[in-house]
């Protein structure tokens, strides 16, 4: 047994003798007698630690020889002499066979870790380990708390030597959860003294790491004490130590909280090594359950705290039922039985009690599972003790697989293993009538009742505030309400009052009524006579509104109508004038015009809104030097101005033709008339001058598409040379060139209304007019009657197309 446990105590870290220490160079002195006394102490508590470990690992191996007993029907001391054979064929220690043994004997969450543990090791290819001392030190740390399982300090210390401090722990606090909500150290080992009695109780709602891990109800790692903020016992000693936390607990209770203290910064740990956290944790929680074995799954068993519990609910006002935890086979909550329902029960689907007497809360209440639901609220209660308070919580109830929700006040409380649920259903006929007076103040809604027999008049506060008066002041009655209206709504207050007591027959009226404060307020009333058996008319009941917002609203209303009436009506004399305008220039089935060599026909299409009245143009015009002037032209816009714009540009390059300059000066002088005169217009222009003598035209561009020449069956555009459109810049010189027009020649002019969309570029719609222009025939105003027929343009724009025949 002596080497058994020496090979226990190699396997966690051991304080150096004072002898053993390494000897500072000075002078030798004589021990003093304080020397000596410190040398004894040390000494003792020394052999004392070693005691325990020993001890320890001898109820192990005692529990060990207490299995074989069992399972061999043997006396104490064949099991002895079976377990020193096992040993010697095995070449394990007494300790690691004991573990062993009992691993295989318990099946818990002990064995379930050393199992997981020898796999990992085998599979790693290491046989070594799977002899490793964890087993060894979770199962020599649980006998050591079984032993002392009255004594939570001893639990704490034996924790601390034989499993967390080969983990490289230093201390460790078993914290109790109170109740009301706080914390009470109940074991502590490793801290220096005084530290203790410091921490002996944490207040409720201080936030410490024992509390993270009870809120949280799972383990919880801190890298640091320093760096997460949070206080704990230790955390001068150890400031930046990390820390882990777990709850301890046990049937779905939580007990208290293991807190586990490391000298430095602690890196996450592996699985295994939390999986170990949690079985010591696990080993603790049951020596901190100090109440006896229950049986809570069976109906028939009433226990002290759930008879209290009962008690309580039969003598409360509000409907409550008594749950009781429900356990599955390994320990694990898995719902909460309604033992007793209260003679006040009142179901929230209207069930009698009887139906859910006894039934599992989850069977009863499905939807009480659902996330942060009533269930989390009744496990974390029944979990930490810490009672729950909610008003206005909804409550929702399956019948016949439909949703019925409740609103209500929810109280949850324990008591022992028993939990307590309190709930108070709004009443339905105040609910609504919370609800009525609401509506009447959003819909600023005052009622009253007047009882013609006596002569009471009744208002609601919301009455009294449209009449600006206080609730202390005399109600007006409806045969003095003429005297608060202004003196115009006299008539009509009149047939209203006669409608109501003398006809007996519901009415309404508006009227403006003026408050003693000043202030006149416009108002809504509403009326019905109220009838006896006799069919005689005994009260009046109805309401008044404030339609005040109403009214200056609907006067808004008409004054911005007027205005868009009278703007629409200056908007549409505008675009007929236009179209006037534009129509007086250039109507839209002008006559052709025969010139010498030359025959021009024109089509002009307008917009197919009225209202988009453009700016295009033409113009034929034959010169007095005997030259023809053939000019298009689009002002960019519409409206008046783009019509107005495009009469002043046709007229100067008409009166500017006469001077007998070629195009590329008219064009240079039109964009100084436009720059200067017409402000804030541009435009595109074509210009050509045609002598009947040589069929030659000169020709030149502003911005616009070229003109398309036809000969012989094949059209083409002709070159696009420069030209900057009209009005952009002051100065522009622009570019002239000559074509050579032949006998039944065709050549036309057009605008972009003709050939532009919106979803293809300019140059694909001028190539498809092209091709459109070389496959027809025909004589001149059947192909500009094809052209415009065919023109896939969709800007809804004006179009003008001139065609110009050679004779």
């Amino acid at each position: 047994m002596t080497g058994d446990t020496q090979r226990h105590d190699d396997a966690r870290p051991q304080r150096a003798p004072v002898g053993d220490r390494p000897a500072r160079a000075v002078p030798h002195q004589a021990p003093t007698p304080l020397g000596r006394l410190v040398a004894t102490v040390e000494r003792l508590r020394r052999e004392v630690l070693e005691a325990q470990a020993a001890a320890d690992g001898r109820a192990l191996i005692e529990l060990a020889k207490g299995i074989l007993i069992g399972q061999l029907h043997c006396t104490p001391a064949a099991a002895a002499r079976q377990l020193d054979v096992l040993c010697r064929d095995s070449g394990m220690s007494p300790l690691e066979l004991a573990a062993d043994i009992v691993n295989q004997a318990s099946r818990d969450h002990v064995s379930e870790i050393a199992a997981e543990f020898v796999e990992r090791a085998g599979a790693a290819g290491d046989p070594a380990e799977q002899h490793s001392a964890v087993s060894v030190r979770l199962r020599t740390a649980e006998s050591g708390v079984l032993a002392a399982a009255a004594d939570t300090q001893a639990v704490a210390e034996s924790l601390l030597t034989n499993a967390l401090g080969p983990l490289g722990a230093v201390a460790v606090a078993v914290w109790t959860a109170v109740p009301d909500g706080s914390l009470a150290l109940a074991g502590h080992a490793g801290f220096r003294p005084g530290e203790a009695d410091r921490w002996r109780h944490v207040p409720p709602g201080v936030s410490t790491v024992a509390r993270l891990a009870l809120q949280e109800r799972r383990l919880v790692t801190l890298a640091s004490l320093t760096r997460e903020g949070l206080p704990s016992i230790g955390h001068l000693q150890w400031s930046d130590g990390g820390r882990m936390a777990v709850p301890t607990g046990t049937g779905g209770r939580i007990h208290g909280v293991l807190e586990i203290c490391w000298p430095q910064p602690l890196a996450p740990q592996p699985p295994r090594i939390e999986r170990q956290v949690e079985a010591l944790a696990e080993v603790c929680a049951h020596t901190m359950d100090a109440s006896p074995p229950r049986d809570l799954t069976t109906t028939e068993t009433v226990l002290p705290d759930v008879a209290e519990l009962i008690d309580l609910a039969e003598g409360l006002q509000d409907p409550a039922v008594v749950l009781t935890p429900v356990l599955d086979p390994e320990g694990r909550l898995s719902d909460f039985r309604i033992r007793h329902a209260g003679s006040r029960f009142v179901d929230p689907v209207g069930r009698p009690r009887g139906d859910v007497n006894g039934a599992l809360l989850l069977e009863a209440y499905p939807t009480a599972a659902g996330e942060s639901g009533l269930f989390d609220i009744i496990e974390r209660v029944h979990a930490t003790g810490e009672p729950f308070r909610a008003e206005r919580m909804s409550l929702t109830a399956l019948v016949d697989q439909i949703p019925l929700t409740s609103v209500a006040d929810i109280s949850v409380s324990r008591l022992g293993a028993a939990v307590l649920l309190i709930w108070r259903i709004e009443d339905e006929t105040a609910r609504l009538a919370n609800l009525l007076q609401h509506a009447q103040r959003l819909g600023r809604i005052g009622g009253f009742e007047e009882n013609l027999a006596t002569g009471e008049t009744t208002w609601n506060a919301q009455l009294y505030a449209l009449h600006g008066l206080p609730p202390t002041a005399p109600p007006v009655r409806l045969q003095e309400l003429p005297g608060y209206a202004h003196p115009d709504d006299s008539a009509a207050l009149g047939r209203f009052l006669r409608a109501v007591l003398r006809h007996r027959r519901p009415a309404s009226v508006n009227l403006r009524l003026q408050r003693p404060d000043g202030i006149t307020r416009h108002i809504r009333v509403v009326a019905e006579p109220v009838l006896d058996a006799d069919q005689r008319l005994y009260a009046v009941r109805g309401a008044y509104q404030d339609i005040s917002a109403q009214h200056w609203t609907e006067v808004a209303l008409a004054a911005t109508r007027d205005q868009l009436a009278h703007t629409e009506a200056e908007s549409a004399e505008r675009n007929r004038l236009a179209l006037q305008l534009q129509h007086a220039i250039m109507p839209p089935t002008p006559q052709a015009v025969e010139a010498p060599g030359l025959r021009v026909a024109v089509r002009y299409r307008p917009a197919e809104t009225e209202s988009l009245v453009g700016g295009d143009w033409y113009d034929t015009v034959v010169l007095p030097s005997g030259l023809i002037m053939l000019s298009v032209g689009d002002v960019a816009g519409h409206g008046i101005e783009a019509a107005t714009g495009m009469v002043v540009l046709r007229n100067a390059l008409r009166g500017l033709a006469v001077t007998g300059a070629g195009p590329a000066q008219l064009l240079s002088w039109l964009n100084t008339v436009t720059h200067h005169l017409a402000k804030h217009v541009t435009a595109t222009a074509v210009c050509g001058l045609f002598d009947p003598n040589t069929r030659v035209m000169r020709w030149a561009r502003a911005g616009h598409l070229p003109p398309v020449l036809v000969r012989g069956g094949e059209a083409d555009a002709l070159p696009l040379i420069d030209g900057l459109l009209l009005g952009a810049l002051p100065d522009v010189t622009y570019v002239e060139r000559e074509v050579q027009l032949e006998p039944d020649d065709t050549l036309l002019m057009f605008t972009d209304g003709l050939v532009e969309r919106r979803d293809s570029s300019v140059q694909d719609s001028l190539r498809h007019l092209v091709n459109a222009a070389g496959a027809g025939a025909g004589d001149l105003d059947g192909q500009l009657d094809r052209l415009l027929a065919e023109s896939r343009s969709d800007t809804d724009d004006d179009t003008c197309l001139i065609g110009i025949q050679v004779g």
